[in-house]
C-alpha cells in the first residue's frame, strides 16, 4: 500500500484534484484503475491539467478497496480506498494505516480490520453505557460489603 485516498465523488470528479498533488511529486499519472463494484461509473478517460488519463477496471485482478494509478516515468502505486461514507474516525485509522510504510496488508485487508476496531469499539460504547445505567461503580460499592465490615463478623 502506497498511501491513502478518501474519495467523495466520482472518477470523473477525483482524479483531477488527486493529480494536482500527485503528478509533481511523482511524475505524470497516465493510467488509473479501479475495481467496478466501488465505482458505478468508470469513465474510459478523465481530463487533468492539460493531459488526459485513461481509466480502466479490472474485476478479478484488482482489490475492490484499492486505486491503481500509473506513471511512465516513477511506476506505479496502489492507495487504499476510503468509502465515501466511512465514518470519520475509522477514515482515520485506515488513511494512517495505508500510509505506514511497514503496511504489507492490502486495501480490503485494511477495510476489514477498520470495520472489526469499529465493532469492538460500539460494543466497549454499549457495554459502558449498561454500565453506567446501572450505576457503574456506584452500584459495586454498594453491593459489595465494606473490608470494615466483613473484619468485625469475624
Amino acid at each position: 500500500m502506497d498511501g491513502p485516498g478518501w474519495p467523495r465523488s466520482d472518477l470523473a470528479a477525483e482524479p483531477p484534484a488527486l493529480m494536482a498533488v500527485l503528478d509533481p511529486l511523482w511524475g505524470r499519472v497516465t493510467r488509473v484503475t479501479v475495481h467496478p463494484t466501488r465505482w458505478p461509473v468508470v469513465p474510459r478517460k478523465v481530463p487533468v491539467a492539460g493531459h488526459v488519463v485513461k481509466v480502466g477496471w479490472f474485476r478479478a485482478e484488482q482489490d475492490p478497496h484499492e486505486v491503481l494509478l500509473l506513471s511512465y516515468q516513477v511506476g506505479r502505486w496502489n492507495l487504499q480506498v476510503v468509502p465515501s461514507r466511512t465514518p470519520a474516525a475509522s477514515a482515520v485509522w485506515l488513511m494512517a494505516a495505508a500510509s505506514d510504510p511497514r503496511c504489507t496488508a492490502t486495501g480490503s485487508e485494511l477495510t476489514t480490520e477498520a470495520a472489526r476496531l469499529r465493532s469492538v469499539t460500539e460494543t466497549d460504547r454499549t457495554v459502558e453505557a449498561v454500565w453506567d445505567s446501572e450505576g457503574g461503580h456506584e452500584a459495586g460499592a454498594s453491593a459489595a460489603p465494606s473490608r470494615s465490615r466483613a473484619v468485625d463478623a469475624v
